[in-house]
């Protein structure tokens, strides 16, 4: 199987239009195209729109610990996307094999990474890396052992000089200036992020619903979290200032 997720919820203070109306979206969308085109996967793919991950990755979580080991080690990978419209936008991709940023995904992750960075290349786009750094639904599946990747536009992180310089925009401001604010609505969006993330993601779905043997490990599943996620702990999704 593969598990394609985003999250549903919003935080009270904003109506959450960025932050995860991108996400959620997008992999309807994508899900709706599959379901009109009569795609038929060789691979179960089942998406999935978790509830209360503001709140600690709370659904993400219930549906990982209701898992029995059989089931834990069916899910091949898990692509989780949160916030791919970002107004400030860096194309960022989870770093599944710790090369940039020294936490690794499980075993295949890195190969899950690399499928979006060679999209992204075909496409002429320049990409950044970002950690597993447990702020989102990928982090209850990595703690089990499945492998896992995703994109990710920027949160309340502020763009560098050189991002800019790359990706346009704005240096010295966050990639979201509205995270968890009122002002996260239909005018905090990027759609040239939006359209750019939602192919990347479109084409790594499909990649992976017609074959998950590019991903070492995919039977490695555990119902034992593994040492690489131990610190991974959920580090909250409040806006730091």
């Amino acid at each position: 199987m593969v598990l394609v997720g985003a999250h549903l919820d919003s935080v009270s203070e904003g109506p959450g239009i960025q932050d995860n109306g991108s996400g959620s979206a997008g992999i309807l969308e994508i899900a709706l195209k599959m379901a009109a085109l009569g795609t038929e996967p060789r691979n179960k793919v089942r998406f999935a729109w978790w509830g209360a991950e503001e709140a600690g990755l709370l659904g993400s979580q219930y549906y990982v610990d209701q898992l029995t080991p059989r089931e834990i080690k069916n899910i091949a990978l898990n692509l989780n996307f949160d916030m791919i419209g970002s107004p400030n936008f860096v194309r960022f991709v989870y770093d599944g094999d710790g090369d940039a940023t020294g936490t690794a995904g499980p075993n295949g992750s890195g190969n899950i990474e690399q499928v979006f960075l060679d999209y992204f290349t075909g496409q002429d786009l320049a990409s950044d890396p970002t950690a597993f750094d447990g702020r989102s639904d990928y982090g209850p599946f990595i703690g089990v052992g499945i492998p896992a990747g995703g994109l990710f536009t920027g949160a309340e992180d502020i763009k560098t000089a050189e991002e800019a310089a790359i990706y346009g925009e704005t240096a010295g401001v966050a990639y979201d200036p509205c995270y968890h604010l009122a002002c996260d609505t239909v005018d905090n969006f990027s759609f040239e992020a939006l359209d750019q993330m939602s192919d990347a993601a479109a084409h790594a779905i499909l990649t992976f619903a017609m074959t998950t043997s590019s991903v070492n490990g995919t039977d490695k599943g555990s119902d034992k979290a593994m040492k690489s996620a131990e610190t991974l702990e959920y580090q909250g999704n409040k806006l730091r200032r």
